[in-house]
C-alpha cells in the first residue's frame, strides 16, 4: 500500500525529482514481558479484561523504574501504550495504601495516610480522555475504592472541594496547579501531604517560556510535597513525551532533579507495520526569485500556504 501511494504522488515517474530521499521502514513485531510481581492483582486483570493480555517490554521497565521511587521517563512512539507505564504503578501505589489502612480498621497501628496521584497535562481534552479510560479500567478491574476525578478552572465549587479532601487521582494543568491548588496550598494539604506519583503527560509540549514557567510550578509543589509530608525526596515524577530528542536531560530539567537521578525508557517495543517517508520538495510557486530564494506577491495574491528555501549564508 505504502509503494502504490508513493506511485501516485510521484505520477508514474513525471514528478520523480521532487522527492530527495525515499526510506522504507520495515514492519516491527512486539516484545512482550510479564506483569510485574508487585503489580495490583485487580488491575491487571482490568487490563486483561480489556484486551491487554500481556505489556509490552518497554511499559514494565518504566513502571519497574517508577515503583523503585525513580523519577522516569518514557519516550516512545504515540499509540506504544504509555499510559499503561504509568498508571501501573501510580494506581497500585493508592491500592497498597488502601489494604494497609484497611486491614484492621480497630487497631491504631493500621491507620496510614493513603496515597494519591496527581496527572498533569497540558489541556482539559486530554484530562478528560484519560479520565474515561481510567474510569474504563477501573470498571473492568472491580476496584470501585478508587476516586479519581478531573478539577481544573471549570470544576464547580462544591465539587472541587470534594476532589480536594477525597479524590485519590487528581487529573488537571499546570495552569490550575499554579493559579489556584498552589496558592491555597493550606486546603491541599491532604493531597500534598499524601503524593506518591506526579505524572507529567506530553511532556514535550512544556518548552520554551511555558516549559520554564511549569518548571518553577513543578519546583514549587516539589517544595509543598515534601513541607507537608516530611519527606524531603517528594513524589516520583513520570513524565511521558513522544518526541523529545533527549528524554532524560529535557525531564531533568523540566522537574528540576538531577540527570543521572532519571531513568530514560527509550526503547520502543511495541508492534508498528511498515511505514514508508518521502522527503518532498514542491514546485516553484509562480513569482519566486530564484536569485534570492525569497517570493513577493502582490496584495491579496499570496497564496494560504507557501515556502521557499532561505538563501544560503
Amino acid at each position: 500500500m505504502p509503494t502504490d501511494l508513493l506511485d501516485v504522488l510521484l505520477a508514474g515517474g513525471r514528478r520523480a525529482d521532487r522527492a530527495t530521499h525515499v526510506e522504507h521502514v520495515p514492519a516491527r513485531a512486539g516484545t512482550h514481558a510479564d506483569w510485574p510481581e508487585w503489580a495490583d492483582r485487580d488491575l491487571v486483570s482490568g487490563y486483561r479484561a480489556l484486551g491487554v493480555e500481556r505489556p509490552w517490554r518497554h511499559q514494565v521497565e518504566a513502571a519497574d523504574a517508577a515503583w523503585a521511587g525513580h523519577h522516569t521517563v518514557i519516550g516512545t512512539s504515540t499509540g506504544s501504550g504509555k499510559s499503561l507505564a504509568f498508571w501501573l504503578p501510580a494506581l497500585t501505589s493508592v491500592r497498597v495504601d488502601h489494604a494497609r489502612g484497611t486491614f484492621d480498621p480497630g487497631r491504631i497501628e493500621s491507620v496510614r495516610a493513603r496515597g494519591s496521584v496527581l496527572y498533569l497535562c497540558p489541556t482539559k481534552a486530554l484530562a478528560a480522555d484519560q479520565l474515561v479510560g481510567l474510569e474504563q479500567l477501573l470498571a473492568a478491574a472491580g476496584t470501585p475504592d478508587l476516586r479519581v476525578a478531573t478539577c481544573d478552572g471549570d470544576t464547580p465549587y462544591e465539587e472541587r472541594r470534594w476532589v480536594r479532601d477525597h479524590a485519590d487521582v487528581v487529573l488537571t494543568n499546570p495552569d490550575f496547579l499554579h493559579f489556584a491548588l498552589l496558592p491555597q496550598h493550606a486546603r491541599w494539604a491532604r493531597l500534598l501531604r499524601s503524593l506518591r506519583y506526579v505524572v507529567v503527560d506530553e511532556g514535550h509540549a512544556f518548552r520554551g517560556v511555558l516549559g520554564a514557567h511549569v518548571a518553577l510550578v513543578l519546583r514549587r509543589l516539589r517544595r509543598l510535597c515534601a513541607h507537608y509530608s516530611g519527606r524531603p525526596e517528594g513524589p516520583t515524577f513520570v513524565v511521558a513525551s513522544a518526541t523529545s530528542a533527549e528524554p532524560a536531560r529535557t525531564t531533568a530539567r523540566l522537574v528540576g532533579v538531577d540527570q543521572d537521578d532519571v531513568v530514560a525508557v527509550t526503547v520502543d517495543t511495541a508492534p508498528t507495520g511498515r511505514r514508508t517517508f518521502v522527503l518532498w520538495e514542491p514546485a516553484e510557486l509562480p513569482g519566486t526569485d530564484a536569485a534570492d530564494g525569497f517570493t513577493s506577491f502582490a496584495p491579496g495574491e499570496a497564496p494560504d500556504e507557501w515556502w521557499v528555501d532561505a538563501p544560503e549564508e
